[in-house]
């Protein structure tokens, strides 16, 4: 499966690396460090790599269909970020205040499957943003929204609540973006790690980051673990594929408030190489408002 051992690609010692995506239009890697409020991407064809954006917090984005970049932030704030200008599509979500976005994923007709986390003070939630901007909320009562994944035939969805250790199976409706039928996929205990982040391979294969797991696992058909990839570092928190061929798995990790000591590899992004590629991941198509003001 794995042609490399994990490569450190760049260290900015992320408190919450998270959400890598690959941009195939700029062929740059992108992720986020949720709590700095900072932003980062990737050259592969030039080894280079640089921090973009640093502001409120993004704890997720996708990549618009004309290349910019949908940003998913605290206060239920959605903006678009192109070439450094954030334009409003929406100003907040009155029950998000105190609250904020963490993992997305865009579907096959250009929505936007957002969630929230539970902070203490009340439940998280799943959304679906629309391309009209129309918003609905699908799940109530989430720990951790994260690692979401569509399978190959698009009929069924993937998504885990970390703070419940566990990997849910949804049926989908590809016409109206409708989730039903919530059962568990794959249950984690505490000692494996929790769930987070996810992406889907060229195999219909889900692989996992597992935070406190020290690697990312490759899930079969019944939820059970088939392959494991070591890191360094405890604290891994979300994957996905990239390259032009999507052969190259990266690998997003987080230091925390307390990284332990010793440990100069967390908050890292890592790259693998592998000879199983994922699947291009969807475009969203968000409306943005003609007379948005930037900001």
């Amino acid at each position: 499966m794995t042609l490399s051992q994990p490569e450190l690609i760049a260290n900015y010692r992320c408190e919450t690396g998270e959400n890598p995506l690959w941009h195939p239009m700029e062929r740059r890697l992108y992720w986020t460090d949720i709590p700095a409020g900072r932003m980062f991407r990737y050259d592969p064809a030039t080894n280079t790599h640089e921090q973009f954006y640093e502001g409120r917090p993004v704890g997720g984005f996708t990549i618009q269909h004309d290349g910019s970049l949908l940003l998913f932030m605290d206060r239920g704030t959605v903006a678009q970020w192109r070439d450094g200008e954030l334009t409003t599509v929406i100003e907040e979500i009155a029950a998000e205040r105190e609250f904020r976005f963490n993992d997305v994923i865009a579907d096959p007709r250009g929505r936007v499957f957002c969630g929230t986390v539970d902070d203490g003070g009340r439940k998280g939630r799943l959304y679906r943003l629309d391309p009209d901007g129309s918003l609905s909320l699908l799940l109530d009562h989430i720990g951790c929204s994260n690692g979401m994944a569509f399978t190959l035939d698009q009929k069924l969805f993937y998504y885990t609540d970390s703070k419940a250790y566990e990997i849910y199976l949804f049926d989908y409706d590809l016409d109206t973006g409708a989730i039903s039928n919530q059962r568990v996929f794959a249950r984690f205990s505490e000692e494996e790690g929790f769930p987070d982040g996810a992406t889907l391979d060229s195999q219909g294969r889900l692989w996992s980051a597992v935070w406190d797991g020290f690697g990312v696992v490759r899930l079969r058909e019944d939820g059970s673990v088939a392959e494991r990839i070591a890191l360094p570092t405890g604290k891994v928190s979300s994957v996905t594929f990239g390259g032009d061929d999507l052969s190259d798995m990266y690998i997003t990790t987080a230091s925390g408030n307390m990284p332990r000591q010793g440990d100069t590899a967390a908050g890292a992004l890592f790259r693998v190489r592998m000879d199983i590629p994922g699947v291009p991941e969807f475009f969203s198509r968000i409306q943005i408002p003609v007379n948005a003001a930037g900001r």
